[in-house]
C-alpha cells in the first residue's frame, strides 16, 4: 500500500475593488471657500487661530492613539484564536523561531516492519520525534504505539481511517479524529493534540474541527519523499538540501517507507551538522499568542501576557 502526500503551498491575493470617481472640483472649490473665508475674518485673532489649531491636533493624535491601542488589542486576540488568513482557515507548515529547532515526524498509516529500528536509532542520537497514526495503524500495532509512547515520542493523530477529509461534514471529521483519539487514551493514557490530515488535504471545515476537538493542524515545509521510494540517498538529498529547510521547519518521513530506517542514522547526523535541535511537534509549535502569515507559518505575538515562550530544547 502507498501512501501519497501533497504538499498544499497556497498563496492568497486581495482584488482590487473599483473606486467610484468623485466630484473633485466641486469638492475642492467648497474647500477653497471655507479656507478663503477664514482668511478673510480680520475680526478673529490670529493667536485665537493659532490656539484652536495646536488644540485641534492634540485631540487628533489623542484619538489615533486611543483607536490603535483599541485595535492592536483587538488583532491580538483574534490573532490567537485563529489560523485565518485571506479568509481561508490553514494548518500550521513551519514556525518562525529564532532557535535552530526542527521537528522530525513520522506518518505511521502502514506496516511496522522497520519501526523497532527506528526506535533504536532515535534512542541511540538522543532524538525524540512524533509519530502520526492512523486508527487501523493503532488496532493492528498496539504494542507498536506503547513502545513509542514509553520511548518518550509524541504520539499524533492520522485519523481513524485515512480519508481524504475536506470532502466529508463537519460531524465525519469529528469521528475521523476522536475514534483513534480514544484508542490511543485507551492503549497509553495519553491525550493527543497534533493532528495531520491524511494526503495534506484539508478546508476550513476540518480545520475548525480539529480545533474544537483540542488538537492543532500540522502540516510540513520539508516533504523527504520518502513514498517515493527513490533510495536512501534521494532521501537524504531531499531533506538536507531542501530549499524550505530551516530554523522552524517541519519534516515528513513515514515509518513504513522501504528506505526511510536506512536512511534515518544519516538524516540525524546530517541535520545536527548543520545546527539543528530535532524536537517533537508540541515542543515547537505555539500553542497560544501567536498569528499565522500566508505561508502557513506560525510567529510568536510580541505580547506581554504571552504564555508560549520561544521553544527550546537541550535534545
Amino acid at each position: 500500500m502507498k501512501h501519497f502526500s501533497k504538499f498544499l503551498n497556497e498563496t492568497y491575493h486581495a482584488k482590487d475593488g473599483n473606486i467610484p470617481k468623485q466630484k473633485v472640483p466641486l469638492a475642492k472649490r467648497d474647500q477653497d471657500n471655507q479656507n478663503s473665508n477664514i482668511q478673510k475674518d480680520t475680526n478673529f485673532p490670529s493667536f485665537m487661530r493659532s490656539g484652536l489649531v495646536v488644540l485641534s491636533v492634540i485631540l487628533l493624535a489623542s484619538i489615533a492613539i486611543a483607536y490603535g491601542e483599541k485595535l492592536t488589542g483587538t488583532e491580538s486576540v483574534t490573532s490567537v484564536i485563529s489560523n485565518r488568513i485571506s479568509n481561508k482557515e490553514l494548518p500550521i507548515y513551519c514556525v518562525d523561531t529564532p532557535k535552530k529547532n526542527v521537528a522530525l515526524s513520522f506518518d505511521a498509516a502502514w506496516g511496522n516492519e522497520d519501526t523497532q529500528k527506528i526506535l533504536d536509532i532515535l534512542k541511540k542520537h538522543n532524538v525524540h520525534v512524533t509519530f502520526f497514526m492512523t486508527g487501523g495503524w493503532v488496532e493492528s500495532y498496539p504494542d507498536d504505539v506503547k513502545a513509542i509512547a514509553k520511548a518518550g515520542h509524541e504520539l499524533g493523530n492520522h485519523s481513524e481511517n485515512h480519508k481524504q477529509m475536506s470532502t466529508l461534514s463537519a460531524g465525519e471529521c469529528k469521528d475521523e479524529i476522536m475514534k483513534v483519539h480514544e484508542k490511543v487514551k485507551e492503549l497509553t493514557g495519553t491525550d493527543m493534540h497534533v493532528f495531520r490530515p491524511p494526503y495534506g488535504d484539508y478546508n476550513d471545515n476540518l480545520i475548525n474541527v480539529v480545533k474544537e476537538c483540542g488538537y492543532n493542524a500540522i502540516q510540513w515545509d520539508v516533504d523527504s519523499l520518502d513514498w517515493k521510494d527513490y533510495g536512501t540517498d534521494s532521501i537524504l538529498n531531499t531533506v538536507l538540501n531542501h530549499k524550505h529547510l530551516g530554523n522552524g521547519s517541519i519534516i515528513l518521513c513515514h515509518n513504513g517507507a522501504k528506505y526511510t530506517a536506512q536512511a534515518l542514522e544519516q538524516l540525524i547526523t546530517g541535520l545536527k551538522e548543520k545546527g539543528f535541535t530535532l524536537v517533537t511537534m508540541s515542543e515547537l509549535i505555539y500553542k497560544d499568542n501567536y498569528e499565522m502569515d500566508n505561508e502557513g507559518r506560525q510567529h510568536l505575538l510580541n505580547t506581554n501576557n504571552s504564555s508560549s515562550p520561544v521553544p527550546d530544547s537541550d535534545n
